[in-house]
């Protein structure tokens, strides 16, 4: 038997499967329209040849406002971000041309015939790689997730942001990386034992860089040639990008050319003036590499509006750089009761995953929220919680509980709880 969530409406797996409970948004088709179908009533496309061919396929020109967000800096046009809409997004995977960008010095326009990549440093064999001698080695494939670990930083503020959740929580995204396996290149190069990390060294105008430990280079990382099937493209790293499984997205450096190991870290612009925190105790938090577990209600979300009472679906997503999310539980009433949602499969390490739960909205005022648990028994904290543990003078790494307030006139809003 169902239970109402207090003040919140029915929230449950099995609603979907009630009896009485549907969603009433189709509209009857009149016998009389069925009796005078002729091609005077046809639309207008099926009464003439469509388009023709095209050599590389676009979007709609109806959903021409499913766009990436950008915010760039004035005085340095090539520095800033721009948002995946995952609100406007379903599923797990980002599609390439609307994938979240981080610059740092503009996108740079890469030859691939001139591009080499120099693995160097505490090896034993220097090496240098063109494309063309990558592209010849065996390749695999991973599903991750790339969060920037700036990403929902709004949460930080006082007052919460009102705007819609892709850009907000939006630079994040889950793609299929195709590539060659890190550690073939460093081994073929020949790891000296007093090696202990590695510099990633992008090509662009910044020369953007950053250490990143040896152990996990040698993990799971690959050089990635590939995004979904097609060659990375310009914005996404071209010709190849490093990927990182699960870590902030400032290590998975772009249009790659040089992997330099070393000692030690090397205490870069990027893991010293930023990516280092001082918490409440007077420390400084410093190289906190893993994203954990997070989640967010994609729809409904602030941007929409609750037509009318009555049966709807709450979807989202959730991710953990540390492996599988294992359960999601949505509140319908600001974090009484939970339920628990049900995981669009297949459900993969460090990936996006979908979550949707049906849900009977009575049209009263209610705050509804989502919290992630991932397989290590990480659970997503409540915003309380995490300032508590990490203080106001954070940046990085925020992935409280977020909520939407829905009011009885159905407008949505931001709130915190």
């Amino acid at each position: 038997m169902l239970t109402p969530v207090a003040g919140g409406g029915l929230l449950d797996r099995r609603l979907f499967l009630t009896r009485g409970l549907v969603f009433s948004t189709a509209t009857a088709v009149s016998p009389l329209i069925l009796a005078k179908s002729t091609d005077s009533q046809l639309p207008s496309w099926m009464l003439k040849p469509g388009e023709p061919f095209s050599n590389y396929g676009k979007p709609s020109l109806h959903e021409n406002k499913t766009i990436r967000w950008a915010m760039g800096n004035s005085m340095a046009p090539g520095n800033g971000v721009s948002w995946a809409p995952l609100h406007d997004l379903e599923g797990t995977i980002t599609p390439n041309g609307l994938h979240f960008e981080r610059h740092h010095n503009g996108v740079p326009q890469i030859d691939p015939a001139q591009h080499q990549l120099m693995v160097h440093g505490l090896v034993s064999n220097p090496l240098i790689f063109s494309i063309e001698n990558l592209l010849r080695y065996p390749m695999r494939s991973i599903f991750c997730f790339i969060e920037c670990g700036g990403n929902s930083n709004a949460g930080w503020r006082n007052i919460p942001i009102q705007t819609q959740v892709g850009y907000f929580h939006g630079m994040a995204s889950c793609s299929e990386w195709t590539g060659i396996p890190l550690h073939v290149l460093l081994e073929e190069a020949g790891i000296k034992s007093s090696a202990t990390w590695l510099i990633a060294e992008g090509a662009d105008a910044a020369a953007m860089n950053i250490s990143i430990p040896l152990d996990k280079a040698l993990d799971d990382c690959i050089v990635a040639l590939y995004q979904n099937g097609e060659r990375i493209r310009p914005e996404n790293g071209y010709p190849l990008r490093l990927v990182v499984p699960g870590w902030e997205g400032v290590l998975n450096v772009k249009w790659l050319r040089r992997l330099h190991l070393i000692s030690q870290p090397s205490m870069t612009r990027n893991e010293t003036s930023k990516y280092t925190e001082l918490l409440p105790s007077g420390k400084a938090r410093q190289f906190s590499f893993i994203m954990d577990a997070k989640s967010l209600i994609t729809n409904p979300s602030l941007g929409y509006k609750m037509a009318k009472p009555g049966l709807y679906q709450i979807t989202g997503l959730a991710w953990s750089g540390r492996g599988k999310i294992t359960t999601v539980e949505v509140s319908a009433d600001g974090g009484k009761t939970w339920a628990e949602a049900e995981l669009q499969e297949p459900v993969m390490a460090r990936c996006f995953t979908r979550f949707r739960i049906p849900w009977q909205w009575q049209g009263d005022q209610v705050t509804i929220k989502s919290r992630a648990t991932d397989e290590t028994g990480y659970r997503q904290p409540e915003r309380e919680t995490l300032i508590k543990q990490r203080g106001t003078n954070g940046y990085f790494h925020y992935n409280a509980v977020v909520s939407w307030k829905i009011q009885a006139d159905g407008l949505i809003s931001h709130v915190y709880t």
